[in-house]
């Protein structure tokens, strides 16, 4: 997918800016509204989770964190049904229309973490967190980066999967069957909500460290003075 570039002219000082076009409108739509979707369905999902908070049988009943209700979204079981059940919907169509438009336009070659990026994740992972040299960028996606976001998708489809699978344990009895059922499935459930979140964490913390350009990237579409030069 070929990247638009421009260079913009400041009026009063001459100074010439170059700036690509990295993230259409699309990405940008579907990055914000399955962010908000996201928390308002881990917010529901602690209230459904504190119903039963416990993954093993009912009696005897060993609760394994009592949430607190101020940290929770609905109120109340069924509250929180709804709000979980609404945001499920547009989680996955925005997810079908993320994955949908980065195969059907080529993006997804940019995203897409690969054997040849395997070697540069490391040398990433000391630039930002232990402050180390900072590896040349030849790309809109570092190493580290296509492997964040390649992991999250991953993480994404089977937030859906093992959703599914408690959601209608009997009519995708399979499914859960496939996770070691019902109160297996429940568990990799929570477990993939935290992990998602720890994604959201390390993301905030990167933008705050290194990458108020790229926050505001995602807001425009545009990125000043990118690292990467177009070929």
């Amino acid at each position: 997918m070929a990247t638009r570039a421009i260079a913009i002219e400041d009026a009063k000082t001459g100074e010439v800016t170059e700036a690509v076009y990295e993230h259409p409108f699309i990405i940008r739509f579907c990055h914000w509204v399955n962010a908000i979707s996201l928390f308002v369905m881990v917010g529901s999902g602690l209230q459904i989770f504190r119903a039963f908070p416990s993954f093993g049988a009912k009696i005897p009943q060993k609760d394994l964190i009592n949430w607190p209700r101020s940290l929770a979204l609905g109120g109340w079981l069924g509250g929180a049904l709804q709000w979980h059940l609404t945001f499920m919907w547009i989680y996955i169509a925005t997810g079908l229309l993320y994955l949908g438009y980065q195969v059907f336009s080529g993006h997804y070659k940019q995203v897409l973490f690969s054997r040849r990026d395997v070697s540069g994740v490391w040398p990433m992972v000391r630039h930002y967190f232990f402050f180390g040299p900072k590896p040349p960028v030849r790309e809109a996606y570092n190493p580290l980066q296509k492997h964040a976001y390649t992991s999250a998708i991953v993480l994404g489809v089977l937030s859906v999967l093992t959703g599914f699978a408690i959601w209608k344990p009997v009519q995708f009895s399979w499914l859960a069957g496939l996770m070691g059922g019902f109160h297996w499935a429940r568990l990799w459930h929570f477990v993939i909500m935290w992990a998602l979140l720890a994604f959201v964490f390390g993301h905030l913390v990167m933008v705050v460290l290194h990458g108020w350009n790229n926050f505001v990237s995602m807001l425009s579409g545009w990125k000043k003075n990118p690292e990467y030069r177009l070929e």
